[in-house]
């Protein structure tokens, strides 16, 4: 089974404005609502590729049962800790002639709701893969990443992160199976500027050093790098056509690396899955499905 974990999933309210004006009364041209959340993109798109799996994470209010109901109705086990006190978060994100973005604040998590997610990640088998991905609200421990990996050490559980900053580097003493950061977080980390496929090689390699057993480096247009742990480096540009959102790209690439290493075994073939499922939504207004993939995939080889 996989399983995936959002500690701070949202309603993601999707709308355009052809005109926009600060300071006055703007209609919409277009709206979309999605289940919001790295982690439920990437429970969502592995549930497009026709793989089962089950969302973890904290849900509060209606806002949450509305959550709940999407990801059920998309064919995802939502297996969610219920929140007593507020509401899961709508994100609001205004397309116009520039895109701005107003996220909600999420519910207040106690330490009971914590040791609830516990109890549920303990039932977790040797061979699964676990998720774990996005930002940690400022209501629970920091150090929440890092806290579950080493509460599951001595279960043979493929863990994928995707993550930033401390958040990354904290877990990667715990070896975790795949890593995910862009190219720009990466170079944060070791404070400097990577551009290129080239460029991002060596700090990938520090990031495996370091313990991460495979590192996938996301580069929006400029494609993907993969660092294995079989010691190959994989450099590919991406999948041609017009980009319409970037949103949920880079989680569709997780879930796309994941499923073509679970149909293959191969490191490669699950990067070039990966870099498919990742185009794929982002030349689509939703996620991507198994059709556009597909597709997609006739006239792209690594």
């Amino acid at each position: 089974m996989i399983y995936t974990v959002t500690f701070n999933p949202s309603i993601d309210y999707i709308v355009t404005v052809e005109d926009f004006k600060e300071g006055f009364v703007n209609r919409t041209s277009e709206e979309l609502m999605f289940p919001g959340g790295k982690g439920i993109n990437v429970s969502m798109v592995l549930s497009n590729l026709g793989f089962e799996n089950t969302a973890l994470g904290f849900l509060a209010g209606f806002t949450g049962d509305s959550v709940q109901g999407m990801l059920t109705a998309n064919g995802v086990n939502a297996d969610f800790i219920k929140v007593n006190e507020g509401i899961t978060r709508i994100n609001v994100k205004i397309r116009a002639q520039k895109e701005s973005e107003i996220n909600g604040m999420g519910p207040g998590i106690k330490q009971d709701d914590i040791d609830a997610l516990y109890e549920k990640l303990d039932k977790i088998q040797d061979g699964d893969i676990l998720v774990l991905a996005g930002s940690i609200p400022s209501v629970m421990p920091e150090t929440m990443y890092s806290d579950i990996m080493e509460h599951l050490q001595g279960k043979d559980i493929k863990i994928v992160v995707d993550a930033t900053k401390d958040l990354l580097v904290n877990v990667l003493k715990y070896k975790p199976f795949l890593i995910k950061p862009n190219n720009h977080e990466l170079g944060e980390i070791y404070g400097v500027t990577l551009n290129t496929r080239d460029e991002v090689v060596p700090y990938a390699k520090k990031m495996q050093e370091a313990g991460a057993r495979n590192v996938l480096i996301s580069m929006a247009g400029e494609g993907a790098v993969l660092v294995s742990e079989d010691g190959q480096v994989y450099k590919s540009e991406c999948p041609k056509g017009k980009v319409k959102n970037s949103v949920g790209a880079g989680d569709s690439m997780v879930a796309g690396f994941i499923a073509g290493y679970l149909e293959s075994g191969e490191y490669k073939e699950a990067l070039r899955k990966g870099l498919l499922t990742g185009s794929a939504s982002a030349f689509s207004d939703n996620l991507a499905t198994k059709q556009e993939v597909e597709e997609l995939g006739k006239t792209f080889q690594l």
